[in-house]
Order: structure tokens, then sequence, then C-alpha cells
């Protein structure tokens, strides 16, 4: 039996190092439109309320893009899937940097979301069928590194590509390592290649069913929503938010409504120095807490059932009070307050996200994280950026941040909710695989 699992696990390694890198570029593309958004929308004329359909369009296509694409990924190779999703968001990229209008742009951010709607759903349903409960805490955590990592470097290479290059170069960086990473995912083999796949025979609509039925999954999933719904909006406009801040507080805002060339040199240089400082707060406080949070949570799981859970309402509680901060403070010290809060607001993100996995069964999973896509986004992300751009008009910055962090104590809320059902939906599932590992067993 060794000898037939040795494969396995080199593919393991492999499939984790794969899945991990084309994570980075899943949200390098992301959140590059955020670091680029003054000068493309200073070149289209675009409102506030644009820039920020741009964000709607490509969450929408996305979430309604994951139910479909996962149900998918639970009938045929999961790697076929990710190989075209990957291909399909890279030239999008490029597409938007391309664009001679707001419809194009529109357009590929549209498909932009369809190809990452394959991606979502598959990858971390892959990981779980390659390690068990026991140990897939730990590799969840550090696939989902690659959130605060490319989240950063996506305001990072957009901001110094922008500076250097403008805006459009942005988007093409992205292309060739996404179709080559692509063109890896299409050569890989999908876990336990000699067993066959535990493929659920029930309708769509039934297996939908059963996780209503799963509490800890649902409670899960409506705080994730409302982190998501808080983390999303705050995210798209943070570089803005934080560029205006820094312009006025230099007065420059009536030289750039003038036209002056040296106040718009100087304004574009501070929004690549707010690109840059926001990604490394990103990736230093991303990593430490998404690390942190797993560690803790795997730490007090033995001792608590619903750790999991009880660390991360813990600490989005923590978030709000460092995200208010921000609003009040002056730069440079406002930035403690950044680190402080997307520090606590990632660190949720391998407990909640590996708690997902544990709850549901091998046949269902991919539909569980699609479930679980939808509805976040649906209801969390897809409204917040065009919501805040909506508010700040008719309000004020500080108003349109204030109402979208409230969502971080309901998060709070609803994760404490939850705790007490974890370790019975965990259990549940456990049974299952243990069931499906035996009869393994004894067929080799």
């Amino acid at each position: 039996m060794q000898e037939q699992g040795a494969p396995f696990h080199r593919d393991a390694k492999k499939a984790v190092a794969l899945l991990l890198t084309i994570n980075l570029f899943n949200y390098i593309d992301r959140q590059i439109l955020a670091a680029v958004a003054p000068p493309l929308a200073a070149e289209f004329h675009l409102s506030d309320a644009q820039v920020g359909l741009l964000s709607t369009a490509f969450l929408y296509a996305y979430m309604i893009g994951a139910p479909i694409l996962g149900r998918l990924a639970e009938r045929t190779s999961r790697w076929w899937i990710i190989a075209g999703s990957v291909a399909v968001w890279s030239l999008a990229s490029g597409m938007t940097g391309l664009a001679a209008g707001f419809g194009v742009l529109l357009a590929s951010r549209i498909i932009v979301g369809l190809g990452e709607a394959g991606y979502g759903p598959a990858a971390p349903a892959l990981i779980s069928d390659y390690f068990s409960i026991e140990k897939r805490g730990k590799v969840m955590a550090l696939f989902y590194v690659a959130i605060p990592v490319g989240s950063a470097l996506g305001y990072v290479v957009g901001g110094a590509m922008n500076k250097w290059f403008g805006w459009r170069s942005a988007f093409y960086v992205v292309v060739v390592p996404g179709l080559l990473l692509a063109a890896l995912s299409w050569l890989m083999r999908e876990p336990h290649p000699h067993r066959p796949r535990t493929v659920s025979k029930a309708t769509l609509r039934a297996d939908v069913r059963t996780l209503l039925r799963i509490p800890s999954f649902m409670l899960n999933t409506f705080a994730m929503t409302a982190m998501t719904f808080a983390i999303g909006g705050i995210a798209f406009w943070i570089p803005k938010y934080i560029w205006l801040r820094i312009t006025e507080q230099q007065n420059l805002g009536p030289f750039i409504a003038l036209g002056n060339p040296d106040a718009i040199k100087q304004s574009n240089e501070i929004l690549a120095e707010v690109n840059t400082t926001f990604g490394i707060i990103v990736v230093i406080a991303g990593i430490l807490s998404t690390l942190t949070g797993t560690w803790l949570g795997e730490k007090l799981r033995p001792r608590f059932s619903g750790a999991y859970f009880t660390v991360s309402g813990i600490a989005i509680l923590l978030a709000f009070p460092c995200t208010l901060a921000i609003l009040k403070l002056t730069f440079p010290y406002a930035w403690y307050a950044v680190f402080g809060a997307v520090f606590f607001l990632f660190f949720n993100t391998g407990p909640a996200n590996t708690a997902l996995a544990n709850v549901t069964s091998p046949a269902i999973r991919a539909t569980a994280f699609a479930m679980n896509i939808f509805l976040i986004h649906a209801l969390g992300d897809a409204i917040s950026p065009p919501l805040i751009g909506w508010v700040k008009t008719h309000t004020s910055w500080d108003t349109a941040f204030t109402l979208v962090s409230l969502m971080m104590v309901l998060a709070s809320a609803l994760w404490f909710m939850a705790a007490r059902y974890l370790g019975r939906d965990t259990e549940a599932v456990e049974k299952i695989e243990a069931e499906r590992d035996a009869e393994e067993a004894k067929a080799v």
C-alpha cells in the first residue's frame, strides 16, 4: 500500500504548490483594478458609481458562474476546469488593458469573473481530497495565504506599473504567467487516481437542501457574507480614500482641479506610494493573521470543538474599532490602524474556510464551496462597493465606511452562534470519510 500511496503524496505537494501560485495570481488580478481606479476613471470620465459597477459586474459573473462550474467540477476533472478557468481570466485581464471604452471594460471584468468562477469551488475541494481533516487546516492556511499576498501584490504591481508605463500595462503583465499556470494545471491528475470519485447522485436542489440542513455551514456562510460585505467594499475604495486624505493634507486638491502638471505628477506619486504601503501592510498583516488564526484554531480545537468560529468571531469584532480609527487618525498615524484592521479581518480566513470543508461530505464539497461563493458575493461585496460610492456621494466617506463596517459586528455574532454546532457537524463528515477509507483499504 505504501508503494501505491507514494505517487499520491508527491502529487499532493505539487498540487498545493500549483494551486497556491494560481490563487496568488487570482487575487493579483482582482486587486489591480482597485489599484489603478483613479487614472482609469480619469481617462474614461467615470463616476465613483461606475467604477464600483466594474467590481460588481465581476462579482455577479463570479457568483453566478460558481454554482454551474462547481457542479461540473464534481463530475469531470477539476484540473481541467481549473486550467480552462485560469486561461480565460488571464486573457480577459489583457482585454481590460486594451479597453477603449466603458463597455469593453465592463465586458472584460465579467469574463474575468466567469473564469474565476471555475477555480473558486474546485481548488479547495481538491485540497480537501488530498489531505485528511487532521492535516487540512494547516494546508488550507497555506493556500489562503495567497489572499493577502496576492491582494497586496495587486496593489503594488498596479501602482508601480501605472507610475512607470500607465494603468493599461498593469493588466498586461498577468497574461503570460496565467497561461503558463493553465498549461501546468492541464497536466495534473485527480487525487486518488485509482479510486472512483465520490459523486452525488441527487439533484442540485436536493444537495442544496442537504447543505441548508447543516447549521454550522449556513451560519458560517452568513458570517462570511457579512465579513465580505465589509471587507470587499472597504478594500475596493481604501486606496482612493487614503490617496484623497493625503492629497488633502498636502493641499494638492485645488491645484489638481486646475490641471497643474506638477500637482498631478505629485498626486500620481502619492497614489503609487499608497498602493505600495497598503500592499506591504496587507502582505505582512495578512500572512501573520492567516497563519496565526489557523494555528490558534488548531491549538484550541481539541479542547473546544467550536474553536475555529470562536477565534474568528473575536478577531473580526476587534477589526471594527480599528476600521473606525482609520477614519479619525491623520496619516501617517492612520497606517497603524490600517495594519490592525487588516490583521483582524484576515484572522478568520484559514479557520472559516477549513470549517466549510470539514462539515461537508466529499460528494457535494465543490457544490458547498460554490454555494458559499454565490451567497457571500451576492449579498456581500457585489453590493458594498457601489453602496459606498453612492453613500459617499450623498454624505461623506466617513459615513459610508462606518455603515459598511457595522457588518463586522454582525459577522462576529453569527460565528459565535455557529460555534455550538461545529463539533457535531464535523464528526458526521469524519464518519463518512472514515467509512470511505475503510472500504478502499478492503479493496486494496
